[in-house]
């Protein structure tokens, strides 16, 4: 029996890329955009019946996502939330209205669609991942990108948290934290070349790399792992 995935931040870059990673190990993917245009239309000519609108920054149109798959499936096995969005600036120079949206975007969009899928997952013995960023452990101070990881910092908390939680309902919860992964719709300093230098394994990470990392923590292979944080990062931070 195919298992049901939800794959959030999908209409492009590292969330599609998982997407379409999970349906070729043979999942049932449905897939969210935002935002009407073209990422948008490929999507649905891609994905068909199982790509949905919503905007998961948006308490009711999160629940109203995850109505649409369970009334279409009945189930939801596995929950994998790329919605992230990122910020390249000091404290200093960082705005009220950036800072809000960090943290709408990476924590409570999470904890939103946490909330609506649960049920679901407690019901199949599911797993749910969320995408975090290197150099979270510590807490290590930032530069340029303080807002972003702090909100991953607060994410990172809720999944440790959740995992307890859920543990007794056999629900694992995992995160997959990126380094740099270079790809059309990334930021500018994911192809900074300086930086790219300086990952120790010597190269950036793929689109692929973060896929497998995913389709391995809601594998049988990682049934007894949860509340960790899974660096994909090539040595970057450390």
């Amino acid at each position: 029996m195919q298992a049901i995935t939800l794959v959030t931040g999908s209409a492009r870059g590292i969330g599609l890329g998982v997407a379409r990673h999970l349906r070729e190990r043979g999942d049932r993917v449905h897939v969210v955009w935002r935002s009407e245009g073209q990422a948008a239309a490929a999507l649905r000519a891609e994905f068909g019946e199982l790509a949905h609108q919503a905007d998961v920054t948006q308490a009711a149109e999160v629940q109203a996502l995850v109505q649409q798959v369970l009334e279409r499936e009945g189930r939801l096995e596995h929950l994998v939330h790329v919605v992230g969005e990122y910020v390249s600036a000091p404290l200093s120079e960082t705005s009220d209205a950036e800072f809000e949206r960090m943290w709408s975007s990476n924590v409570s969009s999470a904890h939103r669609l946490m909330a609506a899928a649960r049920p679901a997952l407690r019901a199949s013995s599911g797993d749910a991942v969320f995408f975090g960023c290197s150099g979270l452990a510590g807490f290590r101070a930032r530069k340029a990108t303080a807002a972003y990881a702090a909100a991953k910092s607060a994410l990172l908390v809720l999944v440790k948290s959740w995992a307890l939680e859920e543990a007794a309902h056999g629900v694992r919860v995992n995160m997959v934290s990126p380094g740099h992964v270079p790809h059309p719709d990334a930021h500018a300093d994911t192809h900074d070349v300086a930086r790219l230098e300086g990952i120790p394994l010597g190269r950036p990470g793929s689109v692929l790399d973060l896929a497998q990392a995913v389709a391995f923590l809601g594998s049988p292979q990682a049934e007894y792992m949860t509340g960790n944080e899974l660096l994909v990062s090539g040595g970057w931070m450390l």
